[in-house]
């Protein structure tokens, strides 16, 4: 099948065809090193917008030889967890079992317990810092924080063990490659992979800190700017921390924060994604950071051998400001409650609610009393256990999987009434999931793929890069993830 394509962006003006699957221009990708950069928050209109108004930009001229795939789709929920999982695992939550940073387990108990009672709250983020005022963290994870597994002994889970399947960092640290990763909490221990080994090089600096870095997004850039640092010094063959001989690994990167803080705080000025002063900024700042790695690439000579992939966890909703509404986050607990007293056993909720409840006889009853409040809740879909199962696999067997979904309107948040914020993300809609994907390296043709494709098939493509086998990812097994068109 083949198809004209357009290339992106002022700075790439021609055409050309390609054929799906394996394109001419990539079918022979053979990287050294892959660079995989989330910048969180990154919607395709972004991208598109910010390459178009300048040509010159860093995301530009990657553009220039990189394919734009501009139809991508990050996992659902599209909360950090699932979302830096799809690109790392090839897989969703069906796979990985991992559905949000704020989750439940039916089967494991709570911290602290001797694991008689099963089913806790699984939360980890910035809460199960040693020390969540410390940048460092005060030393990484506070095991006595995390959720204990009574099926094997009472022992403390770790971020990567909560993880079912292996990652991109574990099938490269297995044919002896060097990995490295940098992202926001010590939780993103999630990387390591079930082995808990996947990582050789694991920089998370706490963003939750004292300093009020998540307030502004200027703020945010400055802390982004200390993981730039870091993979400057993995470009140069040092640690993360700047140590001599680490080597150059095969698979790093980092997520940026900046652009998703600007959009909570600021957001656009229309529905067209044109950003208020500060979250424009931002995205400068953003390409900015990026042109610097690829600048130290280049004097390390390192550019042709690199591939460099630029992505989003996730998107957020909403872009235009006009469906921006805040619903109070306690009329979803009122209608279960209304069911049976504490029906909900957790309900997680941004710009979605997931819902795990205490009894599971009750599903299609709480899916009434929910539906019942659709106009008032600004509520599109209830997810009950038809639908749940069809994508995610039976609750009532698997101890992960929520019980329900509520899918709001674009633009709503579940939260406080007071909550200050613009956007928000974890939901299943358009702002929150279309989120921008480019794949770049000297060798390739600038293309654009329209067809659209997900996350998932990030991880597979990045280890058929470097020469692996993509099948070697058990999430893309289970799954049947594909590499992306082109590779």
């Amino acid at each position: 099948m083949t198809f004209k394509s357009k290339l992106f962006g002022a700075a790439c003006a021609a055409a050309l065809s390609l054929t799906l699957g394996l394109g001419a221009h990539a079918a022979d990708i053979a990287a050294k090193h892959v660079l995989l950069i989330s910048v969180d928050g990154l919607h395709e209109t972004d991208m598109a917008n910010f390459v178009k108004a300048n040509p010159d930009s860093a995301l530009a001229k990657l553009a220039a030889h990189g394919t734009h795939y501009t139809s991508a789709s990050s996992a659902k929920p599209s909360d950090s967890f699932p979302g830096l999982l799809a690109l790392v695992t090839g897989g969703t939550p069906k796979s990985t079992g991992v559905y949000y940073d704020d989750s439940y387990d039916r089967a494991l108990s709570a911290p602290g317990s001797d694991c008689k009672v099963k089913g806790t709250e699984v939360v980890l983020d910035e809460s199960v810092d040693k020390n969540p005022d410390d940048i460092m963290a005060g030393g990484g994870i506070d095991e006595a924080k995390l959720p204990r597994d009574g099926a094997n002994g009472c022992k403390p889970v770790y971020p990567h063990a909560f993880l079912r399947t292996n990652t991109i960092f574990e099938v490269a640290k297995a044919a002896g490659m060097k990995t490295a990763w940098s992202d926001k909490h010590p939780a993103y221990d999630l990387v390591n992979g079930p082995s808990g080994k996947g990582v050789d090089d694991l920089f998370v600096p706490e963003i939750n800190s004292a300093g009020d870095i998540t307030s502004k997004a200027s703020l945010t850039s400055a802390y982004d700017d200390t993981k730039v640092a870091a993979i400057i010094n993995q470009i140069d063959g040092k640690s993360s921390t700047g140590k001599d001989g680490a080597g150059v690994p095969a698979i790093f990167g980092m997520n940026f924060q900046a652009v998703s803080v600007g959009q909570k705080t600021v957001g656009y000025v229309d529905g067209k994604g044109m950003g208020q002063p500060e979250l424009a900024e931002a995205i400068k700042h953003t390409d900015a950071s990026i042109g610097k790695m690829v600048a130290e690439l280049a004097a390390k000579g390192l550019d042709k051998d690199t591939l460099i992939i630029i992505g989003a966890k996730h998107g957020q909703s909403s872009i235009d400001p006009a469906l921006h509404k805040i619903v109070d986050k306690k009329m979803i607990g009122a209608a279960l409650d209304g069911v049976q007293k504490d029906l909900g056993a957790q309900i997680t909720m941004d710009s979605v609610a997931l819902i795990w409840l205490s009894d599971q006889s009750k599903t299609a009853d709480a899916v009434k009393a929910l539906e019942a409040i659709k106009d008032k809740g600004s509520i599109s879909e209830v997810w009950g256990a038809e639908k749940i199962a069809a994508v995610y696999g039976d609750a009532s067997k698997d101890s992960r999987v929520p019980d329900i979904a509520v899918l709001p309107a674009n633009g709503v948040i579940f939260t406080k009434p007071d909550a200050k914020k613009m956007a928000e993300h974890g939901g299943f809609g358009e702002d929150d999931t279309h989120v921008a994907l480019l794949v770049s390296m000297p060798s390739m043709t600038a293309t654009e793929v329209k067809d659209p494709v997900t996350n998932m098939q990030v991880a597979p493509s990045i280890i058929k890069a470097l020469g692996l086998d993509p099948m070697t990812l058990q999430s893309v097994k289970a799954e049947g993830t594909k590499v992306l068109p082109g590779f």
